[in-house]
């Protein structure tokens, strides 16, 4: 394996100034470079991973000479703490084997129910002809479903200022995720006060939801809500049998509210905008829903009846993936392919370059769900298909979020067809979520109506 040396940057910044221009025409042009691409940062050497196998050496079979980088923590640790997101090495080791419980396939089963009360609580505010902010709908749904199955909280109440919070932390983590020169928080611009205000209100709310159930406890006994929170509020080291702190339990709520809400709502507003462009996709799916469910509200044992769905969602993280670009530091000096790196080397995992890469995928840009055969999927090679990350640090919630996003599918969909506005304009936007750039503005039809027929 050859390294590619990219052409000659600018002179002081190298290449910076083009990824933050545009960070998916980066990627793109990268990937076509070569295997590895050596790019350089203001003084730093970056490594863009661009094959499958340079990929799965990075995430899982060297996985151990790399952390999480410090350009991304340094935009998410105040908002997410050290949670799974942030964290490395021995810690990092621990808070996963005490949070996974909680997205064990038996826990995640009783999340079901939640998830298709909250998608069709939602699709009874939608009015037939009314247009909708998708991203804010599906926002809507999913932090519904986070806060319920996360920690037993009906937002009802604190609606306003949660999501608020959450939508303003998000949106200042958003702005900073691709700017590789900006102001640290501690300094007081508007942005920062803006941001560490919604952290703080956050702080609150979560402190407020952990001292309930702390008090609710009988003893050494949690009170099982079937939430992830009681889960994490019973786990316990194996080595000495201590729990999590407050603030550890703070950092992992944060985390699951934060990526968790996130993620999954993108996912949600790119599969409309899809189904929105493609009439033959959206008629099969719709067949396929009618003959198994007939009008009912769906149950996660009816997903395996649902094949269409599944290779829908498939396609959709594939050409979409919310988490586009994954990043890594070097903690050691370590070969990459035969490509030497050394201690604190910057790589990025080119997740959004490898899904489109027309060798794996054959006309890659071409929405196609019945790509997926199980042919298919055995053939792909390892760190060619990532919509989750790979290797040890796969998402912990990657069960729950494909659920999610077929249960809340299979229930909006059955009702309704989203047009979107006529002569909108949509473009990927590369934040800390793949998302629609100029949002993604849709009318609402009712199935079966005039309107939806037309």
């Amino acid at each position: 394996m050859t390294l590619t040396i990219a052409p000659r940057g600018q002179w002081l910044m190298g290449h910076m100034p083009q990824f933050q221009a545009d960070a998916l025409d980066f990627l793109t042009h990268a990937y076509r470079l070569g295997d590895i691409v050596r790019f350089r940062f203001g003084p730093f050497p970056l490594y863009v991973m661009n094959s499958p196998q340079a990929i799965h050496e990075v995430l899982v079979s060297k996985a151990a000479s790399f952390y999480k980088s410090r350009g991304t923590k340094g935009v998410l640790k105040p908002l997410l703490g050290t949670g799974l997101f942030t964290s490395d090495g021995e810690f990092w080791r621990g808070q996963r084997k005490l949070v996974s419980p909680a997205f064990h396939t038996k826990r995640i089963a009783r999340y079901a129910q939640i998830m298709v009360g909250f998608a069709s609580a939602q699709a009874d505010t939608w009015r037939d002809g009314a247009e909708i902010d998708t991203e804010s709908e599906m926002a809507e749904i999913t932090m519904h479903i986070i806060a319920k199955a996360g920690f037993d909280s009906d937002v009802t109440g604190d609606e306003h200022e949660l999501r608020g919070a959450v939508e303003e932390a998000l949106s200042v983590a958003d702005e900073n995720f691709n700017t590789l020169l900006r102001w640290p928080y501690w300094i007081p611009t508007a942005k920062n006060r803006r941001f560490l205000r919604a952290i703080a209100r956050l702080d609150t709310l979560i402190q407020r939801v952990i001292n309930d159930r702390r008090a609710g406890r009988t003893g050494a006994d949690i009170d099982d809500k079937g939430d992830a929170l009681s889960m994490l509020l019973a786990a316990v080291h194996d080595e000495d049998g201590r729990g999590m702190t407050d603030k550890q339990l703070r950092d992992e709520i944060m985390t699951l509210f934060g990526a968790g809400h996130e993620t999954t709502a993108k996912a949600l507003t790119w599969a409309w905008y899809v189904l929105s462009q493609h009439a033959d996709i959206q008629a099969r799916l719709h067949d396929e829903l009618d003959t198994v469910l007939g009008g009912r509200m769906p149950t996660m044992d009816d997903l395996p009846s649902l094949p269409y769905l599944d290779r829908f969602l498939k396609e959709v993280l594939r050409i979409y993936p919310p988490a586009w670009v994954t990043t890594r530091d070097a903690i050691e000096p370590v070969d990459v392919l035969g490509v030497p790196l050394k201690r604190s080397a910057i790589v990025i995992i080119n997740i959004y370059g490898v899904h489109r890469d027309p060798a794996i995928y054959p006309d890659p840009l071409r929405f196609d769900p019945d790509r997926w055969t199980p042919e298919f999927e055995r053939s792909l090679p390892k760190g060619a298909y990532l919509p989750f990350g790979s290797g040890p640090r796969v998402c912990v919630g990657n069960a729950f979020a494909q659920m999610e996003a077929k249960l809340v599918l299979a229930v909006l969909a059955q009702r309704f067809t989203l047009r979107l506005r006529p002569g909108h304009t949509v473009e990927p936007e590369d934040r800390f979520t793949l998302r629609p750039k100029f949002g993604l503005p849709m009318i609402v039809h009712k199935r079966g109506s005039d309107l939806a027929q037309r």
